[in-house]
């Protein structure tokens, strides 16, 4: 898939369906006299470098060749101020209820006309790795944050000459390239933390007042996933792998909030147990005509405090946001990678950190797991029915991350819904709801929930998760009843016994059932119903609920 770049004349005129204020407003700023081009990320590089923000470590990194960077290359660290994370309340998207698009239309025209007086770069890029999928990204970035420039262009994928012949290959679709304009210089009493403004239907957004470079990520997610939305695509923030047993193969998607476990079961290590391939662990699309994924970004935006120094993942680390650093034994400047300076450190890795990446998987999803971090669940819980498995997807429950810059005295420890544990949807919720469900009823993508979190008391740990998940792929795990629930079972686990003779788990876990039908029925009143539901949806966890009271009445 290739987008809209360039019109003839003779159609601009007729193109008014591609066109908005808010995309002649930010484009037309791509081309200012004020705007240097930057072509190559050795270039991003240099400039990054010679930022006065910057701390050039003595830190190498590896495959520079492979990158277009500098022999010389070192790991380059950029710190932001108090806001370390991303900032959902600086969220605006046009056509949404409740959105004065004559007053933020004001606003972008002020900010722009602004921005005029500082000098920018601008770069090039494709988010999506297949020609199934690709989409051409232009950002627009002020000097003094060439770091984040030279982040951007590391996390996507630069134009090459093998890029530009597949992006020309592609199926050709009449939507806009993205144009992401931003200025962390800008202020405004009326948006004290920010805004993020989206035009999503037109691939454009203005990143305002935020320094932190997860929002310029986010951002052209956002818009790129609408556009696969909007293509015959699902829309998934969530990690993608595939093990290759011999005599088959077997295919899974994994999603959660940052923090989760999320990148820690798509990434990790089976020595010689298993043969896997990993498509990546935060960004990929979800063919709907034949279950085909395709990853958006050749690189990894993580945490730094997953990362040891003495983690061999550590050398494939370009640059660094918000850590500290230190010199070590021989007096050479290395990063602290523990979250000590602030919460969130974080590196974009390049993709030779996974020797079996793959950017394109043709076969179909076998697996679904939905990452809770919910103590009334126990580790692993297979969902047998389509809509309730797209319904315990609507109600992903977890708890806040470090990620997020989050409205002070806001619970970190408190439960929280995020439904597919992606924050940036810029369409109604319900049509992700019937994507999933479709795949699942597809009868072809199973359905699974896992705990990472505790369990009565007790913390799941990796090994459990991950050790669960082989007997899942090798299909060997045995499944008990899940109480009165028939369309739930659980998988047992000698650390983490499922009891329902105790009413205080069998109450604890109505509880939650419960606080699922009320975010469901929520949506319904909130935003003029902009996110309601299909009544399927409200039906199921009433009949889980009922499962589950007259169990307790017996």
């Amino acid at each position: 898939m290739s987008t809209v770049g360039r019109f003839a004349r003779s159609d601009i005129k007729h193109s008014n369906a591609l066109f908005s204020s808010f995309k002649a407003m930010v484009e037309a700023n791509f081309y200012g006299n004020n705007v240097e081009i930057v072509k190559t990320l050795g270039d991003a590089y240099e400039l990054a470098k010679s930022c006065p923000k910057t701390v050039v470590t003595d830190m190498p990194t590896s495959h520079t060749k492979e990158l277009g960077l500098p022999d010389d290359a070192k790991i380059l660290v950029s710190n932001d101020g108090k806001v370390v994370g991303r900032t959902a309340a600086a969220r605006r998207i046009i056509g949404q209820p409740g959105i004065d698009k004559a007053y933020y239309e004001g606003i972008l025209r002020e900010a722009i006309y602004q921005s005029t007086q500082h000098h920018y770069y601008r770069a090039d890029v494709y988010v999506g790795l297949d020609e199934e999928f690709m989409v051409k990204s232009h950002v627009m970035i002020p000097e003094g944050f060439e770091n984040n420039l030279y982040a951007y262009m590391a996390n996507f994928q630069v134009m090459t000459s093998e890029f530009d012949q597949m992006y020309q290959n592609s199926a050709k679709y009449q939507e806009d390239d993205i144009y992401l304009f931003a200025d962390p210089y800008w202020s405004h009493p009326d948006f004290p933390h920010g805004l993020a403004l989206f035009d999503p239907e037109h691939n454009v957004a203005a990143i305002l007042g935020l320094r932190y470079f997860g929002e310029l990520k986010k951002a052209t997610l956002t818009m790129a996933w609408a556009t696969a939305h909007r293509n015959g695509f699902i829309a998934c923030h969530g990690g993608m792998k595939q093990y290759d047993l011999g005599d088959r193969k077997f295919t899974m998607a994994a999603f959660g909030l940052s923090g989760s476990g999320k990148s820690t079961i798509t990434l990790a290590e089976h020595g010689d147990q298993y043969k896997v391939t990993v498509l990546h662990d935060d960004a990929f699309v979800i063919s709907e005509k034949d279950g085909a994924t395709t990853a958006l970004e050749p690189a990894y935006f993580d945490k730094t405090q997953d990362y040891p120094l003495t983690n061999n993942a550590v050398n494939y680390f370009l640059t660094c946001q918000n850590v500290g650093v230190t010199l070590d034994e021989e007096g050479q400047k290395v990063i602290v990678t523990e979250d000590i300076r602030n919460g969130n450190g974080r590196t974009v890795k390049s993709r030779y950190v996974t020797p079996n990446r793959v950017d394109h998987l043709k076969e179909g999803i076998d697996a679904v797991f939905w990452i809770m971090k919910d103590d009334s669940l126990p580790p692993v819980t297979r969902i047998d029915d389509p809509v309730l498995a797209a319904v315990f997807g609507v109600t992903l429950a977890t708890k806040r991350s470090t990620a997020e810059n989050v409205v002070p005295g806001t619970d970190l420890e408190s439960l929280v819904i995020e439904p597919f544990a992606n924050p940036f949807r810029a369409y109604p919720l319900k049509e992700d709801y019937m994507d999933f469900r479709d795949l699942f009823a597809s009868g072809r993508t199973s359905c699974y929930i896992l705990n990472t979190g505790f369990f009565n008391g007790k913390k799941v740990t990796p090994q459990d998760t991950l050790g669960s998940i082989g007997k899942i792929v090798e299909g060997t795990a045995e499944f008990n009843d899940f109480g009165p629930m028939t369309a739930m079972s659980y998988l047992p686990l000698a650390d983490h016994p499922v009891d329902f003779d105790d009413r205080l788990y069998v109450q604890r876990l109505r509880k939650r059932i419960e606080d699922r039908l009320v975010f469901i029925q929520e949506q319904k009143d909130i935003n003029e119903g902009y996110n309601a539901l299909p009544e399927e949806a409200s039906l199921l966890i009433q009949h889980l609920i009922l499962e589950l009271e007259s169990y307790l009445e017996e």
